[in-house]
């Protein structure tokens, strides 16, 4: 019997991702002066004010407000009227030095034996319904957000948008977990107040005239520019029977960090697999890759992805843990849901993908190149399912030289163990 299944994705603008690029773009900021920096940042966000908390070891100093109006200016709360923007929020600063008690179970005179920051399970997952290797519910609602962000800023239609934006997506899937069609689509965009009562139009006729124009808009610019942007078979799911909710409150004015408190770190679904799979429960933005919450979670991924690019499985999730100031991982297991074309057990799956990837949080490090200022990206759209690319980040400082430096994002959605898998499972 078929079944719907729902994710839903969140734009740049939404409170807990301002958050969450606040913490990440700090993040950055001490790692391009100090690549041993130790850095858990957390931010609040409300009315008018920025909150900055955390612990920090680093020989960097980093000019927190600048970097925060900086973000918030990029975002696009530029304007007064939105009740929160970057010439005139508040930012107040409470980060201080990282406990001791932690610090020593880190760092190890041989940096192969640096010990996990913290407890915990982590979880990478990959399925091969789409080219992204995410679900296809995920891919379509970051899909959505993303797009919206381009048409607002480029400003030649739907010129009422505001930054603050969410998208859900409901997809029918059939009993064999394939996807069959798309369901629902819901979106909701803040907006001006583009159409004001007077004269023969009420408060509330002028707020239905709003939704129709931004439904119709969605309708007929929105979801026709996406869909321009899938591969033919990810477009072949829309037909012409999908419902369609925009803005279903009837209005969305007042948006942003002045409709809603913002947190790093409440966006952990939106951030990895929609809801499939399974989630530890810890955070990443805000997080050096000491942190195997953030850094193991990126390797399990890493893994998932090129064991099901592989052709070892349809589907794969990986659990890894660890116990705090350990090198050596607790415990490494795959499920691959039944899907496994090798004819081996989980059990089996497990014990070669151990051999294969070294798991200790240096070996993780050096790996995927986690020791560079990387991270301002993966706080929107999802840290998985992006494309790997290089490119040239400056940071800047008044009375510091300008740093410029070449990284390489997302390395952990990069298919370079393929080869090596195949190779350890005798895949022909």
């Amino acid at each position: 019997m078929n079944y719907l299944f729902t994710s839903e994705s969140v734009s740049e603008g939404h409170p807990d991702k301002v958050s969450d690029q606040i913490s990440d773009a700090i993040l950055d900021e001490f790692l391009a002066r100090d690549a041993h920096s130790k850095v858990a940042c957390e931010t609040l966000v409300t009315t008018g004010q920025v909150i900055i908390a955390g612990e920090v070891k680093s020989q960097a100093y980093i000019d927190l407000q600048s970097v925060a109006r900086r973000v918030i200016s990029d975002i696009g709360y530029t304007r007064p009227e939105l009740g929160f923007d970057a010439g005139s929020c508040g930012v107040l600063s409470a980060l201080h030095e990282q406990s001791g008690d932690i610090n020593r179970g880190v760092e190890r005179q041989h940096p192969e034996e640096q010990g996990a920051g913290d407890q915990g399970m982590m979880f990478g997952y990959a399925t091969d319904e789409t080219p992204l290797y995410i679900p296809l519910t995920l891919a379509l609602s970051h899909a959505l957000l993303k797009e919206l962000a381009v048409i607002r800023r480029e400003g030649r239609v739907m010129t009422y948008l505001r930054p603050d934006s969410k998208s859900q997506v409901t997809v029918e899937y059939d009993e064999h977990h394939r996807p069959v069609r798309v369901n629902t689509i819901v979106i909701s965009t803040q907006h001006d107040e583009f159409v004001t009562p007077g004269p023969g139009v009420s408060q509330d006729e002028a707020d239905r005239r709003m939704q129709q124009t931004i439904l119709d808009d969605v309708r007929h610019i929105l979801i026709p520019r996406v869909k321009a942007l899938l591969p033919e078979d990810i477009r072949a799911y829309f037909d012409d029977d999908y419902k369609l909710l925009v803005n279903p409150t009837g209005k969305f004015v007042i948006g942003g960090p002045t409709g809603d408190t913002g947190l790093t770190g409440r966006k952990i679904i939106v951030d990895t697999y929609g809801g499939r799979g399974a989630h530890g429960g810890g955070a990443f933005s805000g997080k050096d890759p000491s942190k195997v919450d953030r850094s193991a979670a990126y390797a399990a991924r890493h893994i998932a992805k090129n064991l099901v690019a592989a052709g070892v499985a349809e589907r794969a999730l990986v659990q890894v843990a660890y116990a705090i100031g350990e090198a050596s991982p607790v415990s490494i297991y795959v499920n691959t849901y039944g899907t496994s074309h090798l004819g081996l057990s989980d059990a089996e799956i497990s014990s070669r993908v151990a051999d294969i990837f070294d798991m200790r949080p240096h070996a993780i490090e050096q790996r995927l190149k986690l020791r560079y200022p990387i991270y301002r990206e993966t706080s929107t759209y999802g840290h998985m399912g992006r494309t790997p690319r290089v490119v040239t980040k400056t940071f800047t400082a008044a009375g510091e030289e300008p740093i410029t430096l070449d990284v390489e994002l997302f390395t952990w959605e990069k298919l370079d163990y393929v080869e090596a898998i195949k190779r350890a499972f005798n895949i022909g």
